[in-house]
Order: structure tokens, then sequence, then C-alpha cells
């Protein structure tokens, strides 16, 4: 990886060195505080290994998101390498990912994977990301059988109710009773949600619900509201709730030519300081990355020069999108910047053309959204020129889906 120029003094230097030797970093203090057990790590022959929560269900902590993969072999090798945890979602590559785990798993034995996979409410409203009236447990549950005929199962072990933000969203009883439903009837051990925006209130209310076994969260360096976070995931943590991390790497790349990709290793390393999460799910695409994520699998602790690539002192730029939402009141066109800088992430960042397609044309965006404005009038707070990325990316919705992969 690139090296860039540290402006950390000797001692500051020296502490980081001895943070990532203990395997813990800088967490801040409401993350640590109450912890019953912070050494709850143990090496399963030569991986590390913590358990998810009151679940008990015990993971090597890395497991393979599978979003972006259409390799067989890959997963297969995956498995075969020793990772234990698969990760997808009813709507990921428009239902073929689940088909495509379905093939690779269908003569293994079921006690040596766990299967999660992602629901959402519909409808709902992208730009509010509420659910309504309308949204109904009926269809919810209908695509939760969906995806297990996809997948050969009778049942997946975590099943999440996908992309809520919002405590009314976490909590909305319609689709509480469609959770419950699954689960009492077999069609999945334990139930969770997936959040990727104000992730801190909603592990909140999923924690205080004392309904959900297991919350998968947007959790990475580049972080900026990270002591809410950490709060909310110490709290979770702490009444049992397991903890699954996603979006690790930030992106993957500095710069949308991906001439600067983001230390992998490094990423992965400084999430996984954080003892409340068992395991994490990065994007794994090549057999590379497979390397890369066996390798830090079985060390976690981060060495000066990944420390340095981290960049932890660059407050702005790259192509993560902290999907904060303080940009939506400064946009006179009223855009959906958010979905937008999502896609924009997927497109340049993990090379998703097809899911940045998706989401593009689930939104309500005319074909030249800025033309209005001659000066872009959003402050974005990663220093993303708005303007830039919105006119860039909205292109895409023009190429038929079906030159896309």
């Amino acid at each position: 990886m690139r090296r860039t120029e540290s402006g950390l003094g000797r001692r500051s230097f020296i502490k980081k060195s001895l943070w990532g030797a203990a395997g813990l970093g800088a967490l801040s203090a409401s993350a640590i505080s109450g912890l019953a057990d912070p050494s709850s790590q143990e090496k399963k022959g030569k991986f590390i290994t913590r358990t998810l929560g009151k679940t008990g269900i015990r993971l090597p902590v890395i497991s393979m998101g599978v979003m972006n993969a259409d390799n067989e072999n890959l997963v297969r090798a995956a498995l075969d390498a020793g990772i234990v945890h698969l990760d997808t979602a009813h709507g990921y590559q428009r239902g073929r990912n689940e088909e495509m785990i379905g093939r690779v798993i269908k003569d293994r034995p079921r006690d040596s994977y766990v299967i999660a996979t992602k629901v959402v409410g519909t409808p709902r409203d992208r730009e509010t990301g509420l659910f309504s009236a309308e949204t109904k447990g009926e269809m919810f549950l209908q695509m939760l059988d969906l995806s297990l005929k996809r997948l050969g199962l009778d049942r997946v072990d975590i099943l999440y109710l996908h992309n809520v933000q919002f405590r009314d969203s976490v909590l909305f009883e319609p689709l509480l009773k469609a959770l419950e439903t699954a689960k009492s009837s077999g069609k999945t051990r334990f139930v969770g949600i997936s959040t990727h925006s104000n992730q801190a209130e909603a592990i909140q209310a999923a924690t205080e619900s004392k309904f959900y076994d297991v919350v998968l969260t947007g959790y990475n360096f580049r972080e900026k509201n990270l002591e809410s976070l950490e709060k909310a995931m110490a709290q979770a943590a702490r009444a049992g709730v397991g903890l699954i991390g996603m979006k690790p790497l930030a992106g993957a790349y500095w710069d949308k030519e991906k001439t600067d990709p983001i230390n992998a290793k490094a990423a992965l390393k400084w999430v996984l300081r954080n003892p409340h999460l068992a395991t994490v799910i990065p994007g794994l695409t090549t057999f590379d990355h497979l390397q890369t994520d066996l390798s830090v699998m079985e060390d976690l602790a981060l060495t000066p020069q990944e420390w340095e690539d981290l960049r932890l002192e660059v407050k702005t730029g790259g192509l993560y999108c902290q999907q904060c939402r303080t940009c939506l009141p400064q946009c006179p066109a009223g855009l959906p910047l958010p979905s937008l800088m999502r896609s924009y992430m997927y497109a340049y960042g993990y090379g998703n053309l097809a899911a940045a397609h998706d989401l593009l044309t689930s939104i309500d965006v005319p074909s030249e959204p800025c033309r209005e404005c001659g000066t872009c009038r959003v402050t974005c707070l990663s220093a993303f020129d708005i303007k830039d990325r919105v006119t860039d990316i909205v292109r895409l919705r023009h190429t038929p889906r079906e030159f896309l992969a």
C-alpha cells in the first residue's frame, strides 16, 4: 500500500504501536466500560474466534460478505479455508447471489456454515427511510420464503430486517411480528437488524427492544460519530446482542480512479480492535482478498506502517459516505443525496455497477438533477464535491440494466 507522510510525534507513535499490539487500540472509554470479558476471543486452530452475543455461535473474526461475489469457486475456497459465516440478502444480484450460495452449500454439512440473509420492509419511503401503513409483514415473509428456496434451506441462521436507521423503523410492529413468526416457525434461528446510517439510534432501539439477537452495523476507521456509535455497541454487547461489522474498508479506495487503495489489512485490524464485534463481513471478490482476510484472522496487531496507512489525521475525501444526512436540508432540489453517494461508492469503490444502477432506479432523481443550481450549496462533512458526484453517477441510469453484470 502507498506510504503517506505521518504527522505523529514519537510519543504518539509509540502509544499507537502498543495499542496495536494489545489488539484493542484507541476505543473510547464508553466503548470499553462495563465489558465483562474483554479477552473473550480465542484461537480455534490458527484463527481467532469470538462469540456472537447470546446466540452462542462462535465465529472466526472475519466472515464473507457475498454481495459482490459471483464466483462459486471463491465461496467454496473461503469455506474450505476456514471462513464459516456467509452474509447475503434477498436483493443482492436480484436473487442470483442467494442462488449461487445455495449451489455452493448444497452438499456441505449444515452445521459447517452459518448463513445470514436480509429482507427489506416494503414499501418504505426512500427519502425518510420510514415505513408506512402500507408496509405489511406478509410481503416480508413471502420474500423470506423465496430466499430460502433460492438457498435450498429450510432455515437461515440469521434473518435481518434490512437497512433501518430510526427507532420507529426498528420497532415497527408489523415487521416485528413477521420476524417473530419467522423465528417461531423455524425459518430462522435468530433475528436482527442491519443499519448503515444513524447507527447509534438503531442499535440502541434494537437493544432496548429485548427482541433482537443480532445487529449488523456499518463501522470503520472513517466514521465521524464514533463515540456515540461505540457507546451504543457497548450497551448492546452488555445486553447480549451479537454485533457484526460491515463496510470495514470504508469504500476500498481513496480515489475513484482506483489508483490509491485503502490498506485492507489495516482497516480490518482497526475494526477488530473493538472487542464487542464478534466478526466483520468485508466484501470478498478475489482470491487475493481471501488471502488477506485469512492473514488478518491469525493476527490482529496493527503494525506502525499500517497505522500510518490509515491516514487517521485525514478527515475528508475518499469514497465512503457517512450517510449522516446533514446534506439533505441543504439541497434546494431535495435530492436523496445519501443514496446517490452510496450509489457512487458502489460504482467506483466496489466496481458493482449493477448495484449502483439498481439503487439509482429505486429513487426519484431527474435526468439533470443539478441543472437549476449554478454553485452547489451543499457542504459535505467529508468534503465531497456533491454536484460533481451526483452529475457523474446519475449518467448510469441511462444504461440499460441488461448491459450490466
